[in-house]
Parts: C-alpha cells; sequence; structure tokens
C-alpha cells in the first residue's frame, strides 16, 4: 500500500503540473499490439491504433506500425521500428484583409477554405531506453526516441471564395525530425494484477513543441493476454501561425497478446 500511495502523490504533481487550457478537445485512443519474442533478448512487435478527434464524434487517424527491440542488458533496451500513418487532416481557412488602416475599416474576409482530408505519412524510430527497479518494486525508467516523420506531396480541393470555384491545391512534401524524451514511474510486481504507471514525454524539435502526461494501468489477464486503460492529456506548446491544433484530452484503451 505504501507504493500505491507513493505512486499516487507522484501522480498527482504530475497532474499539479499541467497547464490550464482554454482550447481543448476529447478523444479516444484504442490500440492492439501483437509481441513475438524470437529469442530471450530479441521480439518483434506489431501494434496498430485508432484516434478520434473532435469531442469523440471524428475520425483522426488510424496507423499499423513494426517494431524490432533488443535488450542490451538488464537494464537497457534499444529499439527500433516504422508506422504507417493515415491522418484525416483538420480543415483550413485562410482570410484576407479589407479596409485600409487611413480609414480605420480594416477587417477580415474568406479567401480559400481547404476541407479536410485524409492522407498518409511514413514514421520512422530508433530508441534507446534505461530503467531500474527498486527493491520495493517502484520502477523508473527514461526513453530517448529519435522520430521521422514524411508527409508525400499531396493535391487536394481547395474553395476560392473570390472567384466561387473549387481549385486543386498542391500540399508540398515535408518532413520532421523530432526527440521524444519520456520519464515514467510505475508500480512493477511480478504477476500483479495491476501494473499502475504515469509519465511526461516531451517532443521537441529546437523547441518543445507539445508535451504527453499519461496516467493509467496495464492490466494482467494472463500470461499472454493484458490490457491497458489510461488518460492523456496532450499539451501543445508550438502550433504554426493560422493552424487550428487544439490541446487533448484522450481516454485510451489497448490490448497486447504475447507468444
Amino acid at each position: 500500500m505504501r507504493m500505491y500511495r507513493t505512486l499516487l502523490a507522484g501522480t498527482l504533481a504530475l497532474l499539479t503540473a499541467m497547464p490550464a487550457v482554454a482550447q481543448n478537445e476529447g478523444g479516444l485512443i484504442v490500440t492492439a499490439e501483437a509481441e513475438k519474442k524470437v529469442t530471450r533478448d530479441f521480439s518483434v512487435t506489431l501494434e496498430a491504433d485508432m484516434r478520434t478527434r473532435n469531442n469523440f464524434k471524428t475520425m483522426d487517424r488510424w496507423s499499423v506500425g513494426l517494431d524490432a527491440s533488443y535488450k542490451i542488458n538488464k537494464w537497457l533496451k534499444a529499439d527500433a521500428g516504422y508506422t504507417l500513418l493515415n491522418n484525416n487532416f483538420r480543415e483550413d481557412i485562410s482570410y484576407k484583409t479589407t479596409g485600409t488602416y487611413n480609414t480605420g475599416n480594416v477587417g477580415r474576409a474568406y479567401n480559400n477554405w481547404r476541407p479536410s482530408y485524409w492522407g498518409i505519412r511514413h514514421r520512422f524510430h530508433v530508441s534507446l531506453g534505461g530503467s531500474y527497479k527498486f527493491k520495493n518494486n517502484l520502477k523508473v525508467s527514461l526513453r530517448e526516441r529519435w522520430q521521422y516523420t514524411y508527409r508525400p506531396e499531396k493535391t487536394v480541393d481547395r474553395w476560392d471564395f473570390d472567384n466561387e470555384q473549387w481549385e486543386d491545391k498542391v500540399r508540398g512534401s515535408k518532413g520532421k525530425n523530432q526527440l521524444r524524451s519520456r520519464l515514467q514511474v510505475e508500480y512493477d510486481k511480478k504477476r500483479a494484477l495491476f501494473t499502475p504507471f504515469a509519465n511526461i514525454e516531451l517532443y521537441n524539435s529546437w523547441a518543445v513543441e507539445k508535451i504527453r502526461y499519461n496516467i493509467g494501468t496495464d492490466i494482467r489477464l494472463s500470461k499472454q493476454h493484458s490490457l491497458s486503460v489510461f488518460y492523456r492529456f496532450q499539451d501543445m506548446r508550438q502550433v504554426d501561425d493560422g493552424e487550428y491544433d487544439p490541446d487533448m484530452h484522450y481516454l485510451g484503451v489497448g490490448y497486447k497478446f504475447k507468444f
């Protein structure tokens, strides 16, 4: 019980550090994983997930990925993988300035509207993670992950309010490097039914772009089957001008199978 209280105190401190947000949405995350242990130290995982946004009303994305991990020693593990993402990119409305500053009659009017659309992204990652487990079953881990995400060029529809007609808009290809740093604490007792955890993860690309706070628990159903339930708050720090990318509150559930 003492360790549960310690974990709870740390979690409350983590939640207290979250900033208050004025503009946010809710969403759902559903994940599934299948892990195959090839050798004692080497394993391969196939994973998929689905996410919603707009307070659970709109499909946001789905993805499928393959990851290979190698346990270097008792406390250090490396992994690498690829993920195919299909995103429902949000709509975008651009404005133009109307009137003149001399007359004081300055305003804004619609210029172009690009509806939401589905588009593919490719993501590659390499990670190195270390962990230490205390005698009281409290486990602390730190993972550093580099990821590269590539969005191919795509032609989408756009409505021109000036000419009152649809036109083709080419969204150019774009690549992005990010460093993800995650610190996690969990109560990891062998063969326990529940494994509660809390973590914080920073996405950095020359500046902190977003921070994820997670709290939840893994639920051991059997030696091969487990569930995970969690809450996630995603704090957006660097958002491109003119884009709507709100802070997110997620409820998540996951299933994992080991064979």
